[in-house]
């Protein structure tokens, strides 16, 4: 989804683009055949509204190399509001300590590597009370081939580090212009950062904030030819759910088209600190409270309320 919205807000889905779109993205079994939950983490019912609850993606990057499954190095939850005036993302560190169907308790990344997407959702699923409606996955090298087709983008890092395996670049605490290749080694650090896999996962929030920027921007959006390698960019590494079709891609289109990247507010999944585990390693602890309170704002379509006392700055 989060590509998906990149591509809405650069005119996606006209003429040429439109076809390019749809002989590019893959369609795949992403979604679980379990039903969502009936009753929460803590044994109470599920309560949620028959209208005015919005629509849930989840957004999966995934580092593959080559032909293996990769690893889930971005997990985002998607919120887009019944009225979408803005949109949520909720970023989900992959060292969060869950429950995973059928596996007992381990990293949340461990869900992808276990079972791909489909229990990857059902995962979040159980943690949150919540339906996922949709699932988009793309790779790394996809925001590579995206931020080199808009020319670069312009990045605020919080914290800087080293040249080594930053293709070249050292990031530096401010502001950096970044090309593809330092853009995609700037997601994945977290070995130099101060909290580590919370820390990337900011930067991670930054890039695509910058990216929709950059997208959005009246120099792209004037050039048709920036606009046609951006789309292909988007969507040529793009997999879908089943369901997710061109004709729900269209009707998405024409409900977000205010939308701008102002609108789009980023936050973490709530956490109460770090830990380890015998057998996960270094992990995440969920801090259960708010976590359920996260899943009552995402059932109930009030994430707005939420964010105004727990959004992450």
């Amino acid at each position: 989804m989060l590509v998906l919205l990149v591509v809405v807000a650069v005119g996606g889905f006209v003429g040429y683009l439109g076809w390019r779109v749809s002989d590019n993205i893959t369609r795949a079994d992403l979604l679980p055949t379990a039903a969502p939950p009936s009753t929460a983490s803590d044994g109470s019912p599920i309560e949620v509204p028959s209208s005015g609850v919005g629509t849930n993606f989840l957004v999966v990057g995934s580092d593959s190399r080559g032909s293996d499954r990769g690893r889930s190095d971005v997990i985002v939850l998607v919120h887009v509001p019944e009225d979408p005036t803005s949109i949520e993302m909720i970023h989900f560190p992959r060292d969060l300590y869950v429950s995973i169907p059928g596996h007992g308790k381990n990293k949340i990344n461990a869900a992808y590597a276990y079972g791909g997407e489909p229990l990857l959702v059902e995962t979040l699923q159980n943690l949150l009370g919540i339906k996922i409606d949709h699932v988009a996955r793309t790779n790394f090298e996809g925001f590579k081939n995206m931020t080199d087709a808009v020319g670069g983008v312009r990045v605020y890092a919080e914290e800087g580090n080293d040249a080594s395996g930053n293709g070249g670049a050292a990031i530096h605490r401010g502001w950096n212009d970044l090309d593809g290749e330092q853009a995609l080694a700037f997601v994945r650090e977290r070995y130099e950062l101060s909290e580590g896999d919370i820390s990337r996962g900011r930067r991670q929030l930054a890039f695509v904030k910058a990216l929709l920027l950059k997208a959005t921007s009246r120099s792209t959006l004037t050039n048709p030819l920036a606009v046609a390698r951006f789309t292909d960019a988007a969507t040529e590494n793009l997999v879908v759910d089943r369901d997710l079709t061109i004709g729900a891609m269209k009707d998405y289109a024409l409900e977000l088209r205010g939308i701008r990247s102002s609108d789009v507010v980023f936050a973490t999944a709530p956490f109460s600190g770090f830990a380890s585990d015998p057998q996960a390693g270094s992990i995440d602890v969920v801090d259960t409270k708010r976590m359920a309170l996260l899943g009552e704002a995402l059932r109930t379509d009030t994430m707005e309320d939420y964010l105004d006392v727990f959004v992450t700055p």
